[in-house]
């Protein structure tokens, strides 16, 4: 499994800066965001990627889209890959928002409001990792798989800080993760 932070957005930019929430929800990428997508599209061409899952967020559904054009794949959307609920950038789109923008997308069952209604406690966010790595485990299907997913996410199902557009191979088996490329 291979898993993708999504490119810079808007928030990151202003956050990393003031360390003070800038109140954006549902960030867009910035073009620097976009350069990383591409740039993580091209880097990931060679190793072995035959699905795309993303969460729910612009900034991922966007980094998903500018790597799945370079792979040739579709996206499907899993909402377990999602931020931690935390900060204004983890207000959601509508499902109807985002299935208008992305209509080649997979959104499955996802709910019109699909983000938490509250903030979400680090022992919630290790118990939905735990559940999305069991779950690839049980059904075998975590070989070959790229994950677009957020700095939280990533950080609660591999102990790692990554950055944005960096891309993390992950055993789920062993745990363990290192740098995709």
């Amino acid at each position: 499994m291979i898993l993708v932070r999504h490119g810079q957005s808007h928030f990151n930019v202003h956050f990393a800066k003031t360390r003070i929430d800038p109140g954006i929800v549902d960030p867009r990428l910035t073009e620097e965001g976009e350069r990383q997508a591409r740039e993580a599209g091209e880097s990931l061409a060679d190793c072995g990627i035959r699905r795309i899952i993303a969460s729910p967020y612009w900034r991922t559904l966007h980094t998903a889209e500018i790597i799945a054009e370079a792979l040739g794949l579709a996206v499907d959307i899993d909402p377990r890959v999602r931020e931690r609920y935390s900060y204004t950038c983890d207000i959601g789109s509508q499902r109807a928002e985002l299935a208008r923008r992305w209509p080649h997308f997979g959104f499955g069952d996802l709910p019109e409001r699909w983000w938490p209604q509250e903030e979400e406690s680090e022992a919630a966010l290790a118990a939905r990792c735990r559940g999305f790595r069991d779950s690839h485990i049980a059904g075998n299907s975590w070989d070959g798989l790229l994950v677009v997913s957020h700095w939280g996410f990533i950080r609660g199902l591999t102990g790692e800080a990554v950055g944005n557009g960096v891309a993390l191979r992950f055993d789920p088996l062993a745990g363990a993760a290192v740098p995709a490329f």
